[in-house]
C-alpha cells in the first residue's frame, strides 16, 4: 500500500508539471502567433526539441532502438496527433481566442479522457474520482463565468474556441494510446517529436517557415522549446506509466489556475472568485490523482 501512494505522489508531481510548463505555452504562444505563423511555431519547437530528447534517452534509458522502432506504426500515429495535429490546432486557436479561454476549454478535457477510457479501455474509476472531477470542472465553471454560473448558457464560441475543442479531441486520442504504449518513456517522446520533425519538413519548406527574426520572437521560440516540448512531454508521459488516462487528463484543469497566475504575474488583477475556483480545482485533482488513483490501484 505504501507503493502505491509512494507511485501516486510522484505521478502527481510529474503531472503538475507538465500543466505548469504547457501553461505557459498558452501565455507565451498567444504572444509568438502575433508575428510567427503557426505551422512556424509547430516546426521549430519539435526540430529544436528533437536531439536533446533523443540523447537524453540514449544516456537515460538506454533503450533497445531496434525495438523501439518497430512500433514505429503506433509511435507515427501518436506523433500525428499530439506532436503535429494538436501543436498546429492550438496555435491556431490562440490567434483567435485567448490564453485564458483556451486553458479554459482544455479543462473539459479530463471528462472527454474519462469516457474514452470507460468506452475504449474499459477502465474504472473510483467515487473520489468522480468527485474529484466534478469539483474541478465546477471550479473551472466558477472561473469562466465570474461565479455567475447561468451564464454558462450564453457563451458564444468563436473559430478559436471550436479550434480548441478540436484539439482536446486529438489530446485526449493521444493519451488513450499512449496509455498502452509498452516503450520506455523518454524514448517514446524522442522518436514521436523526430517523426514530427521529419513529417512536417515537406509542408514548412513549401510554406517557407521563417526563423525568429526579433528577440522576443527567439526567447518565446526558446521557452516553447524547452519547457513545453522536452518537459511537459517528458513528464506527462512518465506519469502515463502508472496513472490511468482519466486521472492523468483531470490535471489539465491545473491549466486554468497556473494560467490565472501567470496572467496575474502580467499585469491582470485576480478576483475572488476565480481564487475560490482555483482552489476547487486544486482540490478536485488532488482528490482524483492520489485518493481516487491508490484506491483504483488497490482494488
Amino acid at each position: 500500500m505504501a507503493l502505491v501512494y509512494i507511485q501516486a505522489v510522484k505521478a502527481s508531481f510529474y503531472l503538475v508539471l507538465a500543466t505548469l510548463f504547457w501553461s505557459g505555452n498558452f501565455v507565451v504562444g498567444q504572444a509568438a502567433v502575433a508575428s510567427m505563423t503557426p505551422l512556424d511555431l509547430t516546426f521549430w519547437r519539435w526540430t529544436l526539441a528533437a536531439l536533446p530528447l533523443l540523447a537524453l534517452a540514449h544516456f537515460v534509458e538506454k533503450p533497445d532502438w531496434r525495438a523501439v522502432l518497430r512500433r514505429w506504426p503506433v509511435l507515427l500515429l501518436l506523433s500525428a496527433l499530439g506532436m503535429s495535429g494538436y501543436t498546429l490546432l492550438l496555435y491556431s486557436a490562440l490567434g483567435y481566442t485567448s490564453a485564458m479561454n483556451a486553458s479554459l476549454i482544455t479543462a473539459a478535457n479530463p471528462a472527454l479522457i474519462v469516457v474514452m477510457a470507460i468506452f475504449l479501455l474499459g477502465e474504472r474509476t473510483t467515487r473520489l474520482g468522480w468527485l474529484g472531477i466534478g469539483l474541478g470542472l465546477l471550479g473551472v465553471l466558477l472561473v469562466l463565468t465570474r461565479g455567475e454560473l447561468q451564464r454558462v448558457f450564453s457563451l458564444s464560441i468563436n473559430t478559436g474556441e471550436l479550434l480548441m475543442i478540436g484539439a482536446i479531441v486529438v489530446w485526449g486520442s493521444y493519451t488513450i494510446i499512449a496509455r498502452r504504449l509498452d516503450i520506455p518513456a523518454i524514448a517514446a517522446t524522442a522518436v514521436q517529436v523526430t517523426m514530427a520533425t521529419v513529417t512536417l519538413a515537406p509542408f514548412a519548406l513549401a510554406m517557407h517557415v521563417r526563423l525568429p527574426e526579433t528577440p522576443a520572437e527567439g526567447w518565446s521560440l526558446a521557452y516553447i522549446a524547452v519547457f513545453p516540448s522536452l518537459g511537459a512531454y517528458l513528464f506527462w508521459n512518465l506519469a502515463l506509466k502508472t496513472t490511468p488516462p482519466g486521472t492523468a487528463g483531470n490535471y489539465l484543469n491545473l491549466m486554468v489556475v497556473f494560467t490565472a497566475v501567470i496572467t496575474v504575474a502580467l499585469g491582470t488583477p485576480l478576483t475572488l472568485v476565480q481564487v475560490a475556483g482555483g482552489i476547487m480545482v486544486v482540490a478536485g485533482v488532488l482528490l482524483t490523482g492520489i485518493k481516487g488513483q491508490a484506491k483504483l490501484r488497490a482494488a
